[in-house]
């Protein structure tokens, strides 16, 4: 199948070929006709299947339309959970919608309020937005929303478990009840069953199963910390070693972004710090010098983890574990790619086995756990083990994995004739059976 098979609009099409493509994912083959037709739309897809273009798309489409009713409110309205999926999502629209006269913006906790009612101070066609400032402004009575054609909400099941719920609903609940609404979730769990049950008319369900484990050609490692110092111990360890060339450090806050690569300068290393707070023109010199190999350490937070595309980047450090398994995907996705090797190393307190359970479940597989000499955990690490289909190695509502100790990394231990390896350096990839990767002919949004 092609685009042009798609019935799709031509400036929507020239928009598409300009970007290089010619052939739909599979979410977007099944989930555009469904959507033209204006039927509502109950999508599980995992982040990368090309869900972003499979919304994106068909809203562009309704756009080229006239309005069936006056005034100066959005016809489209996009929910997302996060700022950075927002900011991504905007960047689809204005990248396929480029050869149309399409008005759009974005409302997003933590921007001016001056600019925000400027935007909806005139007419926009296309909103996309995140849940709690949108509120905001309904109860301000700053936005209308009596004309809105089509609904989205994109990661359902991530705004909920960030406590979306109610204020998803009092949006939906400003709209009209012709609206057609379209859900995209990862994954189907109650709570989100219960939200489509609610916002969503007669529904078709689709359902693609994408890609769930890593690159085989990346080697994944867990180092079990007792405590924080212990991880600044491990970080401080494994970035003195002249194999780690270049690595992108992952940390859960901002805050924390800032403060590691503030002592990891100290250490004397060539560090920076890249999140969402930053102004996009630091982000931009932050991220070219990177790229220049002026900078050795990048510490990020997830902004960094989509659409960075840095090449040479040896290691990802996930100092702490992302809340969301499909993080973990992306995050480690910034090592080996174009084919080369790569090593991700994770750090996993006792705070975090809650996130590690996930990331496990996930990607079908443990993650194989290290240590360096003389920075053993004084605690072993006991997975919980616990959730839907059970974890790795374990039946369903059955007990984890018994507590086992970790592989001892000996920096002076060599394979066959190979050099001696570094302390992080491992015998297999953790990475095995991944999915193909995507074909060029497919959207990457």
């Amino acid at each position: 199948m092609t685009f042009t098979e798609l019935q799709l609009a031509p400036p929507i099409l020239k928009a598409i070929a300009a970007c290089g493509y010619t052939e739909p994912t599979p979410i977007q083959a099944e989930a555009i006709p469904k959507a033209l037709a204006g039927v509502d739309l109950m999508a599980t897809a995992k982040t990368g299947t090309g869900k972003t273009a499979a919304f994106v798309l068909p809203a562009l489409q309704r756009l080229g339309t006239p309005a069936t009713t006056p005034g100066r409110g959005p016809r489209v309205l996009v929910l997302t959970p996060t700022r950075e999926l927002a900011t991504q999502v905007t960047d689809a629209v204005r990248t396929y919608g480029k050869f149309m006269r399409i008005r759009s913006g974005s409302i997003l906790g933590g921007m001016p309020y001056r600019d925000q009612l400027r935007l909806l101070s005139g007419p926009v066609d296309l909103l996309v937005a995140t849940p709690g400032r949108l509120v905001d402004l309904l109860e301000r009575r700053k936005l209308d929303l009596s004309r809105l054609d089509i609904l989205v909400l994109d990661e359902a099941d991530r705004m909920l478990d960030m406590g979306f719920s109610e204020d998803v609903n009092r949006i939906a609940a400003a709209t009209p009840t012709s609206r057609q609404t379209l859900l995209f979730t990862a994954t189907m769990d109650k709570a989100t069953a219960r939200l489509a049950e609610e916002l969503l008319n007669a529904p078709e369900r689709i359902e693609i199963i994408g890609p769930k484990t890593t690159h085989d050609h990346i080697e994944q490692r867990l180092h079990v910390a007792d405590d924080l110092g212990h991880k600044n111990r491990l970080l401080r360890h494994l970035v003195a070693d002249g194999e780690l060339r270049r690595a992108i450090i992952f940390s859960a806050t901002k805050r924390d972004a800032e403060n590691l690569a503030g002592e990891l300068k100290a250490q004397g290393h060539a560090a920076a710090a890249l999140h969402g707070d930053m102004p996009q023109g630091a982000r931009n010199r932050t991220i070219t010098a990177m790229k220049q190999g002026r900078i050795r350490l990048l510490v990020a937070t997830d902004v960094a983890a989509r659409g960075l595309d840095v090449s040479g980047i040896s290691h990802v450090i996930n100092f702490d574990l992302p809340k969301f398994a499909e993080d973990y995907v992306h995050r480690i996705g910034r090592t080996g790619r174009a084919g080369a090797s790569g090593i991700a190393i994770s750090f996993a307190s006792l705070n975090e086995l809650n996130y590690l359970d996930r990331i496990e479940r996930y990607i079908g597989q443990q993650l194989p756990e290290h240590a360096i000499p003389g920075l053993e955990p004084v605690r072993p690490l006991v997975r919980l083990g616990k959730g839907r289909g059970g974890a790795p190695g374990q039946k369903r509502g059955g007990k984890g994995f018994p507590p086992r100790g970790p592989r001892r990394d000996n920096a002076h231990t060599s394979r066959g004739n190979s050099s001696p390896r570094a302390p992080w350096q491992g015998s297999k990839p953790a990475g095995s059976g991944a999915g193909k990767p995507p074909r060029k002919s497919q959207f990457d949004r």
